[in-house]
């Protein structure tokens, strides 16, 4: 039987209280923390923070949360999502992570990725059109760092090793990478090449359109000769007790965000049209916790995948609402999916 993990990711948006007054980008820190504090104790198996360097989310250093949470947490698994590597020293991530691996007892996780905005460029001295290089070398030289042996690496982005050991070393010998994937056929085939479990980024349209990508990937792990590897699936959403009430919560905060990020690269302004149809039929999980749960089982499903991770963040939502929803997911959703996914 296939074991199924369900955790949380958070962009750490900036957000509202209760009035609908902003908060600050210190208060949506704490609150984050309060966050994964509480997935800890209502038993879900991952809490993962992103990384963004813009004035609509509060977190650019999620490896300094974690930390936090590493002494403040007992049995939930922490990562990013994403670590975005490209603007990165792999070496400094691996340092960071193994001194959080230490505090948490071993229970970190990194997922790299290229992250969906470009701001680390420019911040860290960066060519965007070095975009597809910096992420191949940084990240085939992360694996090896991972390896916790001496590293001989050499690539143009930055300075080679020499048998070098770099510390500190980890109890467990290894810390889990994962890699973040959009929907492109080459970013799969170089997680398979790399041996690395490859996480899905679904945010729009039906998700069974991304089985394809999940195929190729097991696919491509059988030509190299390499053990399966797991999928998992990241993808928005809000939980609340009535579809009507989720939707109604989840909506002005999707506007504000999408619309914003909308109107930066050009698209056309975010209707509620499309926001509803993202709920009814697409990669949206916004509704009661039985909607909810049947659309991540058809998702897991469909994918192929055995972990789904909710984007609980959409946009300025206050940290009361985003509580209920964590609660409503942990308490009600994950159980369902677990039976619908066991009659299966």
């Amino acid at each position: 039987m296939t074991d199924f993990y369900f955790g949380l990711d958070t962009f750490g948006n900036m957000s509202l209280d209760d009035s609908g007054k902003p908060q600050s980008a210190a208060q949506v820190i704490r609150d984050v923390l309060a966050q994964g504090q509480l997935a800890d104790r209502l038993g879900l198996n991952n809490f993962n923070i992103g990384e963004h360097h813009r004035d609509d989310f509060a977190v650019t250093a999620p490896d300094t949360i974690l930390a936090g949470l590493a002494t403040t947490t007992s049995n939930i698994t922490l990562g990013t999502g994403v670590t975005v590597l490209s603007s990165e020293d792999p070496v400094r991530v691996y340092q960071r992570f193994a001194t959080i691996d230490a505090l948490s007892n071993g229970r970190v996780q990194i997922t790299a990725g290229r992250g969906s905005f470009i701001e680390s460029f420019p911040l860290f001295g960066y060519e965007l059109s070095d975009y597809n290089e910096l992420f191949e070398q940084k990240l085939e030289l992360l694996v090896e760092l991972l390896k916790e042996g001496p590293v001989t690496w050499s690539g143009t982005m930055r300075a080679g090793l020499k048998n070098q050991e770099v510390y500190p070393k980890t109890e467990g010998g290894k810390i889990p990478l994962r890699v973040g994937v959009g929907g492109s056929p080459e970013s799969v085939i170089r997680a398979a090449r790399l041996e690395i479990p490859m996480a899905l980024a679904i945010i729009g349209g039906d998700p069974a359109r991304f089985e394809p990508f999940a195929r190729l990937y097991r696919e491509s792990l059988v030509k190299l000769g390499v053990d399966q590897l797991p999928v998992s699936i990241h993808s928005p959403g809000h939980i609340a007790e009535t579809d009507e009430q989720a939707i109604d919560e989840a909506w002005p905060g999707y506007e504000a965000s999408f619309g914003k990020i909308g109107k930066e690269r050009g698209w056309a302004p975010t209707t509620k049209e499309h926001f509803l149809t993202e709920v009814n039929h697409g990669s949206m999980y916004v509704g009661s916790p039985e909607t909810v749960a049947n659309k991540i089982a058809y998702a897991l499903s469909s994918v192929g995948a055995n972990r789904f991770d909710l984007k609980y963040d959409m946009g300025p939502l206050p940290h009361s609402k985003l509580v209920k929803s964590i609660e409503l997911y942990a308490t009600e959703v994950v159980p369902r999916v677990r039976k619908l996914l066991e009659a299966q």
